[in-house]
């Protein structure tokens, strides 16, 4: 059993992070701006209700009115900036993963042995290197994006939530274990529909390999019919694995918002009998349904980001696969006889030492 078969989903993705460590310093700014940016997201609601409850309700100076939008603009300026920083960070650390590990796949599959490029498809190989290396960055960098930067937002908004009216919350709360059900019972089926998905552009690499580089064979043999036979099939085999992907990544986020749907329902109805006894005011309440409704947008992203890592824990185990391949020289270190004049020529090329080659005469 290789390395990779031997990994679970958290050691994979551990394993990916420390293709991430020479780049920490650009990857900790990239958390710290993404840290900083989400948790200025509680700020807007906690506006609003200053700004209905005080704002409106009290008089204000000559200038006075200039606080609130001045205060909004800084807000989302804040935001902006540091959103721009953290995401021009992250995608150069991105691009500089998918650099080093191209390198190492293709430092691999140079010192593989003979048999090894007889055994695989050489469309398989390639993709490999062109194609699963992307899906390998995203889940390092981009997902680990998505999760960092949008669980901050949800923990600040909650935290609002709590301050605002603790009863509301707990009801928001109870969504959490139903999306974490869904998620966990669509993360499977997706893993799987990717590896599928992997398989298929190799052949379809493949066959495009075979058809172009024996286009001559194909003429003369009238090949045409079985070539494109067998590239329709392959295609198909991509395009009916894509679209079970698309479906389970896709259902995800309905199932998600209905769920939402529901507590926020309830939650007007509570909050509305809360006002009716003079328990709430109009600015916390209103503060209340837009961190409430914030926190869609950011829980949506958080249900989709399953697919992509999935997706990239799936190339993950193709990458590592290849990097983990054993492999043997074909040069052995020990009195290896090789034929007069070859002794020179062998040591100039083989990047591995020979000080006991001898000669024979034939």
């Amino acid at each position: 059993m290789t390395t990779h078969q031997a990994m679970d989903s958290r050691q994979l993705y551990l394993r990916l992070l420390t293709y991430v460590r020479p780049y920490s310093r650009a990857f900790v700014v990239a958390l710290i701006c993404m840290g900083l940016s989400s948790l200025i997201e509680p700020a807007l609601p906690a506006l609003m209700k200053v700004l209905l409850d005080d704002g409106f309700a009290k008089n204000q100076g000559n200038m006075d009115w200039l606080i609130y939008p001045l205060a909004i603009l800084a807000v989302f300026l804040g935001r902006a900036f540091l959103g721009f920083v953290g995401d021009y960070a992250m995608s150069w650390v991105s691009n500089n993963v998918i650099a080093e590990l191209r390198v190492a796949m293709f430092d691999r599959l140079l010192r593989l042995p003979t048999n090894y490029y007889g055994d695989a498809q050489s469309g398989r190989l390639m993709s490999r290197i062109a194609y699963d290396v992307n899906g390998v960055a995203m889940a390092a960098t981009s997902a680990l994006t998505i999760i960092v930067k949008d669980s901050l937002s949800v923990l600040g908004l909650l935290m609002w939530l709590l301050y605002l009216n603790w009863q509301l919350t707990l009801i928001t709360l109870s969504i959490i274990p139903m999306i974490a059900f869904v998620v966990r019972r669509f993360g499977g089926r997706l893993r799987q529909i990717s590896r599928g998905i992997q398989e298929s552009q190799g052949t379809i690499s493949q066959v495009l390999q075979e058809a172009i580089e024996g286009q001559k064979v194909v003429k003369i043999f009238g090949g045409h019919s079985y070539e494109t036979k067998r590239f329709f099939h392959a295609v198909q085999e991509q395009r009916g694995l894509a679209m079970r992907n698309t479906v389970a990544a896709a259902a995800q986020g309905p199932i998600v918002q209905f769920f939402a749907a529901l507590a926020l329902a309830i939650i007007l109805g509570v909050a509305l009998t809360q006002a009716g006894r003079g328990e709430t005011t109009v600015g916390s309440f209103v503060s209340f349904m837009t961190a409430m409704l914030m926190l869609m947008a950011p829980l949506k992203r958080l249900t989709d980001v399953n697919a992509p890592i999935q997706r990239g824990l799936a190339a993950a185990e193709s990458v590592f696969s290849m990097i983990d391949e054993k492999w043997r020289t074909t040069l052995a270190r020990k009195n290896w006889v090789v034929p007069r004049g070859w002794s020179n020529l062998i040591k100039s090329l083989s990047p591995i030492p020979a000080p006991n080659i001898r000669l024979c005469r034939n």
